[in-house]
């Protein structure tokens, strides 16, 4: 019965021994890590839109970093995308110095930081409490404080009412991938050039399954129909005209991308001005 009883405290302990070698191998997470971080604890969000080691890139604003002794890998998303979490927003302290990606702040402006999306990502962001919306384009990288999903300017802060509250629940919903002007607002939400052929407003209307670059909207349907001539055949893409029932404006777009990145790029390369990535 005693070696009975012996054999038995054995096996356990070999046990222990075995299960604690594959836990700790399979918790070996250090091995993305910098030598400058080893010790960090990877940002895996629960609310906010998944960021993963393997997803990051290696250049740039794309690379993964370390604040505060905690990891955050930027990941590449896809339009269409939500998350939810509380927003706060950030001004004057910070106002005039430069973004993460080399911007300057501009504390009126519609831009707002986060920890993983990539530069130029265009976000709807809806404040839970009351619904009020506003658009908004990721220049910066932020919050790092526990539980805040999105610092947002105080100009987009004031849009949608949370600035004497300082935070608000929020839903984020990724509509594109832009640039920004001269103030560092988002183009297709802030040119105005009136109603006689010139783009009047690049707001995104169209999301779905075929990705498209959007490179113009008219009140003018004439002018429209001119840009869409002249660029019919762009390289090796095609241009299309869609009008849309919400505000009568008929955009113009650029098709035939074999990929949201081969699209992302194409509007990245400042082909056109205020071009963005939309689905069809």
């Amino acid at each position: 019965m005693q070696k009975i009883q012996s054999l038995k405290i054995i096996t356990l302990k070999l046990f222990l021994v075995n299960f604690c070698g594959l836990f700790l191998s399979a918790c070996g997470v250090t091995s993305f890590f910098s030598d400058d971080s080893r010790n960090a604890q990877v940002y895996y969000p629960s609310n906010d839109f998944k960021s993963s080691p393997s997803a990051s890139g290696t250049k740039g604003t794309m690379k993964p970093y370390t604040i505060n002794g905690k990891t955050y890998y930027p990941t590449v998303v896809s339009v269409g995308e939500t998350a939810d979490g509380i927003a706060s927003w950030y001004g004057p302290g910070f106002h005039g110095k430069k973004t993460s990606n080399g911007e300057i702040y501009n504390q009126n402006g519609l831009s707002a930081a986060h920890k993983t999306l990539p530069m130029n990502t265009i976000l709807k962001v809806t404040n839970l409490n009351n619904n009020r919306q506003v658009t908004v384009r990721v220049n910066d990288r932020g919050p790092f404080v526990a539980n805040r999903i999105i610092d947002l300017s105080k100009g987009a802060a004031s849009q949608i009412d949370m600035l004497q509250t300082g935070t608000a629940p929020v839903r984020l919903e990724v509509v594109g991938f832009g640039s920004s002007n001269s103030d560092h607002n988002i183009i297709h939400s802030n040119v105005n050039y009136g109603n006689s052929g010139e783009i009047f407003n690049n707001g995104q209307s169209y999301e779905g399954g075929i990705f498209m670059v959007q490179i113009g909207a008219f009140k003018n349907p004439e002018g429209a129909k001119s840009i869409a001539a002249k660029y019919k055949t762009y390289r090796t893409y095609s241009s299309t005209i869609r009008t849309s029932s919400s505000d009568g404006l008929t955009r113009v777009f650029l098709s035939g991308f074999r990929s949201e990145e081969e699209a992302r790029d194409f509007a990245a390369s400042g082909a056109f001005a205020g071009a963005f990535v939309v689905r069809d």
